[in-house]
């Protein structure tokens, strides 16, 4: 008797997930979970992509050393080509508002980030968060539109556990505003941050930074507890943040200013902050709402 299924018993064909079909760029924030998306991508392809399938990681010029260290240290170790970009204020080019750089020439105090605040005019904040969507987002758009790209997939690193966001990314590709087609293979592979973290702690090489720190150094949608934890491990890093609301006689939240956490810390720098239990990297970039095409 044939061991052949019938044709009326359902065929499983699976698909591995990390297999993307190109032109494609995998947008690399330079945390945990997007270092082990990039890894599994590069498995699929044992190792080399293929050439329509891009890499890329945009620099802030607020992203801590540990990141950019990091990113690195991926591209290095595994052998893959990752684009450095950084937005510039093109006013007499503005057909490629970025320039593409590199670990050493990488900004590392702040400059595109400071440019953009001063081309707008003002300052960015929770509601208006044009920092990720110029500085990231469309920084990115504009390298694939470079290389002669109309329409391409764009790989992010949203896990199962993300779910919110996931559905947010699958309704703006259900509104077809954008060049690009998102795809997330981590949440299609139901891997979950319990998955990332074993992977690299297996790994010889890592972020090096703790799950409340994130890759923006004091990124304004930190809670006000992991900002002073921070400003209390990192004494100076808060000196831009309120360089820029000086700047502008403005507040990058509503609530306080820089400046003032600053003091507080100084006030008592053996305070104990309550830092929530939050295990969902803060990995800026993975833009999933507003207009950016």
């Amino acid at each position: 008797m044939s061991d052949a299924p019938s044709l009326r018993t359902p065929v499983e064909i699976t698909v591995n997930p990390y297999r993307i079909e190109g032109p494609a760029l995998i947008s690399f924030s330079g945390g945990r979970t997007s270092g082990y998306m990039l890894r599994k991508v590069l498995d699929a392809y044992d190792g080399q992509l293929p050439a329509d399938v891009k890499v890329t990681f945009a620099n802030t010029g607020k992203e801590r050393e540990e990141t950019l260290r990091f990113v690195h240290e991926c591209g290095s170790r595994w052998g893959v080509h990752i684009h450095w970009l950084e937005w510039r204020d093109r006013r007499t080019a503005p057909e490629v508002p970025f320039e593409e750089t590199g670990f050493n020439s990488a900004s590392r105090s702040g400059e595109p980030f400071a440019a953009l605040i001063a081309k707008k005019g003002y300052l960015p904040n929770a509601v208006t968060r044009f920092c990720t969507l110029e500085l990231k987002v469309r920084v990115m758009r504009d390298f694939a539109k470079s290389i002669g790209w109309r329409n391409w997939v764009n790989v992010v690193g949203l896990r199962y556990d993300e779910g919110h966001r996931v559905l947010k990314a699958i309704d703006r590709n259900a509104a077809g505003k954008d060049p690009w087609r998102t795809v997330m293979p981590l949440s299609k592979a139901r891997v979950t941050v319990r998955d990332v973290g074993a992977f690299w702690a297996a790994q010889p090489f890592d972020l090096g930074l703790k799950p409340y720190e994130g890759n923006c150094d004091l990124c304004f949608l930190k809670a006000r507890a992991k900002l002073t934890a921070i400003m209390r491990e990192q004494p100076g890093c808060s000196d831009w943040w309120s360089a820029q609301e000086r700047s502008r006689t403005a507040t990058f939240v509503t609530e306080y200013r820089y400046a003032d956490l600053a003091r507080e810390v100084a006030a008592q720098p053996h305070m104990f902050d309550e830092l929530d239990d939050d295990e969902h990297d803060a990995e800026c970039g993975l833009w999933c709402g507003g207009e950016a095409a």
